[in-house]
């Protein structure tokens, strides 16, 4: 599936633009999180690169979020060397194992579960629940050993990236905030409940970012403590525009097939499912009601005439968007196998598993699942080949 729209900037509002030279568009890759389905954004990136024909990073702006965010912080740090950092994303995606995200050992997991039931048992005497279902613990070993960080800067002053930003959910103060690693020109911004903060982006901030509700801890940066991306950003394409964008290609991690009414009364939803719901939330629809907000405002700008538009502070951003072509949840189950048994037991335990599929797909970190999307992505950008050649302005 695709879509393309054009958007707007206004000075002193949320679409905020920086100037930009005249001669180069500045274009923006913006990804949002999905868990494990944020390998499907890899096999995207590998696709344009080769249909654009485009050695030299093609994204002078990289903004992500959740899962997007390793992915946007990998590819920001090698844009020196762009194709190298997509085959390490290949790599990365490629050979990743549930340990290699989560505990997955059969004591950990009825650790969890223990606490858990003592709480709700035993909370009037002090009982404490767990800080997450799962211990994340081995995602920043992983990111520690698999990621080289410093390179950001590197590019920057290289000239190959001009900012790259990484949002996170601060759940003190209830702000997205965007941490932004950029050009000395890009400067801080605030808005209702949301912010964008200068600072050198590092592991805890991916961490943060990819702090999935409920399943994985939060993550303390300084003073506060920070979850998934997703949680609190109403306008997930305001980063890009900040940091100077004049045309975004956004990597999405859903399709828009629409579900028809049952033919007869469903089950209750499981805690598991809602849960499921929550994270296509987080994920997608804040998206997809900021892209619809552009196109709004675009339609507008149409309707007015030359003089008109001379006399507004209102601009357009072209924007492509990629998503699935097929519900990824279907591919979920084929792969749902390969969840360590002990992770199979915990989504079992909260009505998880065998039901809509939804929750496992965004916790099915197995090679096999992750190459599979890798595949559909691939097959999906060359499925939009001419698409993405006029967005690019390639002949």
């Amino acid at each position: 599936m695709r879509s393309e729209t054009g958007g707007v900037t206004r000075k002193n509002d949320e679409y905020m633009n920086t100037k930009i030279a005249p001669t180069k568009v500045k274009t923006a890759l913006v990804l949002p999180g999905g868990g494990a389905r944020g390998a499907y954004q890899v096999g995207v990136v590998k696709a344009i690169a080769e249909i654009i024909g485009r050695e030299q990073n093609p994204f002078p702006i990289i903004c992500g979020a959740s899962a997007g965010a390793i992915n946007a912080a990998v590819l920001a740090s090698r844009a020196n060397e762009f194709a190298y950092g997509i085959s390490q994303l290949e790599k990365f995606w490629g050979e990743i194992r549930c340990k290699d995200v989560y505990r997955t050992d059969g004591l950990t997991i009825l650790a969890t579960l223990s606490r858990l039931m003592g709480a709700v048992l035993f909370g009037v005497f002090g009982a404490s629940p767990p800080k997450s279902l799962l211990d994340n613990r081995p995602l920043e070993q992983l990111l520690r050993r698999s990621t080289r960080l410093d390179g950001i800067e590197s590019a920057i002053n290289s000239g190959q990236l001009d900012g790259v930003s990484i949002t996170a959910s601060a759940y003190t103060t209830a702000n997205a905030v965007s941490f932004f690693q950029g050009k000395v020109d890009r400067v801080e911004w605030q808005r209702t409940r949301r912010r964008g903060l200068r600072q050198d982006i590092k592991i805890e901030h991916l961490l943060a970012s990819a702090a999935l509700p409920f399943l994985f801890p939060a993550q303390k940066i300084r003073n506060q403590y920070y979850g998934d991306g997703g949680l609190r950003m109403v306008a997930p394409l305001s980063p890009a525009i900040h940091l100077g964008a004049e045309r975004i290609l956004i990597i999405g991690t859903r399709d828009r097939r629409t579900v028809s009414e049952p033919a007869a009364p469903v089950a209750y939803p499981s805690m598991a499912e809602l849960g499921g719901y929550l994270l296509d939330t987080i994920f997608m629809d804040n998206l997809d009601a900021d892209i619809s907000r552009l196109k709004r405002i675009n339609h507008t700008l149409s309707l007015l005439d030359d003089e008109q538009l001379q006399r507004t502070s209102l601009r357009t951003i072209k924007t492509l968007e990629i998503l699935p072509s097929v519900d990824v949840r279907d591919i979920t189950k084929e792969h749902a196998g390969s969840i360590p048994p002990s992770v199979r037991y915990l989504l079992k335990a909260i009505g998880g598993w065998g039901s809509d599929w939804r929750m496992p797909s965004y916790l099915l970190f197995e090679a096999a699942y992750t190459k599979t999307l890798m595949d559909l992505g691939y097959q999906d950008a060359f499925s939009q080949n001419s698409q993405i050649k006029e967005f690019f302005e390639v002949d």
